[in-house]
C-alpha cells in the first residue's frame, strides 16, 4: 500500500471534467459562504415541476431525500432523476406519484418494482454519457441534492465516494444544495467543489450506507478461477461490485504490477493494493494510481479512499471514455450478463421485458478493452440461474435488451471453462458457447442448433424443457 500512495499522482492526459469547468469555482459568480439551512427549509427552493438530481450510490443525501419527501402535499409533477442510489427512494411510493415522478439512469432495488410495474421510468443511456444529458440541456436541471465532506481551509468541499455524472450535474444545476456529512471521505481528483458553488449547506452527520460482500459460492469461486487465468501480469482491470468480482480479486493475489481503471470497486481492491498486486505502473493513463468514478462497500473501504493521493475519483465522462480506456496496455474488462444467446448478443439489464438494473458503463469498457493493445473484453456469467435455468440460449427472451452487441463480444465464461467468439463466425459461436454451458443443458441446445433454430421463421423463442432445468 504503501508503494502505491508513495507514486506520483500526476496524469498524462487532461480530464474531460476539468477540460469542461468554467473555473474552480463551478458557473456561479462567487457570492461567499452558502447560508446554512435546515433541511426542511432547504429543500424549499423545490418547485412544481422542477427536475432534481440526488447524488448517487452511498453518496445520497438521506437527509435532504427525506425532507424533499416530506413535502409531497405541496408539489405535483417534480421529477427526481439519479443513477443507482442506496438507501430511501420513498419519493418513488406509489402514494406519491401525483408528486414526484422518477427517472432512473440505473434501476437500483430501491425502484425496481416501481419500474416494472411501470409507475417509475427508465432512461437507456450509456453511462458515460449521462453528463452530456446534462451539459447539453437534453435534461436540464433545477436543483442537485448532493452530499459533501465539510470545507476545508479554502472553502473546498469533497463529492466524496461519488463524482461520477454528480459533478456535472452540481455543474449544471440552477441549485445546489449540499448535505455536510462528516462520515464522507474527502478523496482526491475532479470531486472537489468550492463552497460557492454551492447555494444551501444543510448539516447531516450520518454514517454512510455499507454494501457488505456477498457469498462466494463454489459456482462463482470457479468463474473467478476462469477470468483469472485470463487476466495478465500488467494487466489493468475494470471490474463492477459483486461476488463474481470479488471471486475474481481473490484469485490475482500471486499477480504483479496490475493497475485499476474502472468506473466502480469495492473492498475487494484493498489486500491487493496492500499485497503490493497493484501498483498501476504500466497504465499509460494516470499511471501508478487507482482511476474510479464512485465505490461502494463498507467502512474499510472508506477509509481507505479518504485523503489518499492514490486513489484518483474522476468524471465518468473522463473515466468511462473508450478513446481513453484504449490507451492501457492488456486492458481487461470484466462485466457480467444475465443471459447469452449462441450468437454472443449479450442481455445485462433486464430479465425478459422486465427492466433489472441498466445499459450502465459496460459498453464503454467492452469497445476500451477490445481496442486496447492487448486487452480482453470479458463476460463473465453462471451457466444457470438459481432456478437451474440455462443463461446460455439459442435466444434471448422475447423483450429482452441486448447491452453488448455480438460484434462486441469476445471472450465468455462461466464455471465451465473461457471461450473466445471475437472472429468466429456464428456456427462456431454456437458449438464454444455450448461447450461452456452446464452438461445437462448441452444436449437440448446441441438439437437446437440441428434443428435449424438460426434460420427459423418463427420468431417465438424455444422454450427450454423443463426436464433440462439443474437443481441448485
Amino acid at each position: 500500500m504503501k508503494r502505491l500512495q508513495q507514486m506520483s499522482a500526476r496524469t498524462t492526459v487532461l480530464s474531460a471534467a476539468s477540460a469542461g469547468r468554467a473555473s474552480a469555482f463551478g458557473r456561479r459568480a462567487y457570492q461567499g459562504r452558502p447560508q446554512m439551512l435546515s433541511a426542511d427549509d432547504a429543500v424549499k427552493v423545490i418547485k412544481t415541476g422542477d427536475r432534481v438530481f440526488v447524488h448517487s450510490v452511498a453518496a445520497a443525501p438521506q437527509a435532504l431525500i427525506h425532507a424533499m419527501t416530506r413535502r409531497a402535499p405541496e408539489l405535483r409533477d417534480v421529477e427526481v432523476c439519479h443513477m443507482h442510489i442506496e438507501g430511501d427512494a420513498s419519493y418513488a411510493d406509489k402514494k406519491y406519484e401525483g408528486s414526484f415522478k422518477n427517472n432512473n439512469f440505473f434501476v437500483g432495488k430501491n425502484v425496481r418494482k416501481g419500474v416494472q410495474e411501470g409507475r417509475l421510468d427508465y432512461t437507456p443511456v450509456f453511462l458515460s454519457e449521462i453528463p452530456l444529458l446534462f451539459r447539453r440541456g437534453i435534461l436540464p436541471l433545477d436543483v442537485a441534492l448532493i452530499t459533501v465532506s465539510p470545507p476545508d481551509q479554502h472553502g473546498f468541499c469533497s463529492l466524496g465516494t461519488s463524482v461520477d455524472a454528480s459533478l456535472a450535474a452540481v455543474q449544471c444545476a440552477k441549485t445546489v444544495i449540499a448535505q455536510v456529512n462528516p462520515h464522507m471521505p474527502r478523496t482526491h481528483g475532479d470531486g472537489f467543489v468550492h463552497e460557492s458553488a454551492i447555494s444551501f449547506m444543510v448539516d447531516g452527520p450520518a454514517p454512510l450506507i455499507e454494501h457488505k460482500r456477498g457469498k462466494v459460492t463454489e459456482t462463482i469461486g470457479k468463474i473467478g478461477k476462469n477470468v483469472a487465468q485470463l487476466v495478465e501480469d500488467g494487466a489493468t482491470l475494470q471490474m463492477g461490485i459483486g461476488v463474481i468480482p470479488d471471486a475474481v480479486l481473490a484469485e490475482l493475489t500471486h499477480h504483479k504490477k496490475l493497475g485499476i481503471h474502472t468506473e466502480m470497486f469495492s473492498d475487494g481492491i484493498i489486500d491487493l493494493v496492500e499485497r503490493g498486486v497493484i501498483t498501476g505502473e504500466n497504465k499509460v493513463i494516470a499511471p501508478r494510481t487507482i482511476t474510479v468514478g464512485f465505490c461502494l462497500g463498507t467502512k474499510r473501504l472508506y477509509d481507505f479512499v479518504h485523503e489518499n493521493p492514490a486513489v484518483q475519483f474522476r468524471a465518468i465522462e473522463w473515466v468511462n471514455n473508450p478513446i481513453l480506456i484504449k490507451e492501457n496496455p492488456k486492458m481487461t474488462a470484466i462485466n457480467s450478463a444475465v443471459e447469452v444467446d449462441l450468437s454472443g448478443q449479450i442481455c445485462a439489464d433486464s430479465i425478459g421485458s422486465k427492466l433489472y438494473s441498466g445499459v450502465g458503463g459496460q459498453m464503454d469498457f467492452m469497445r476500451g478493452a477490445a481496442l486496447s493493445h492487448g486487452g480482453k473484453p470479458i463476460i463473465a456469467l453462471p451457466s444457470t440461474t438459481s432456478r437451474g435455468e440455462s443463461k446460455i440460449v439459442p435466444r434471448l427472451k422475447r423483450g429482452a435488451g441486448v447491452v453488448t452487441t455480438r460484434a462486441h463480444v469476445h471472450w465468455v465464461v462461466t464455471e465451465w471453462g473461457a471461450v473466445n467468439l471475437f472472429g468466429k463466425p456464428v456456427k462456431e459461436r454456437m458449438k464454444a458457447l455450448i461447450s461452456i454451458a452446464h452438461p445437462l443443458h448441452r444436449p437440448w441446445l446441441e438439437k437446437e442448433v440441428e434443428r435449424g433454430f438460426w434460420f427459423d421463421v418463427d420468431e417465438n423463442s424455444p422454450k427450454i424443457p423443463e426436464s433440462a432445468h439443474v437443481d441448485e
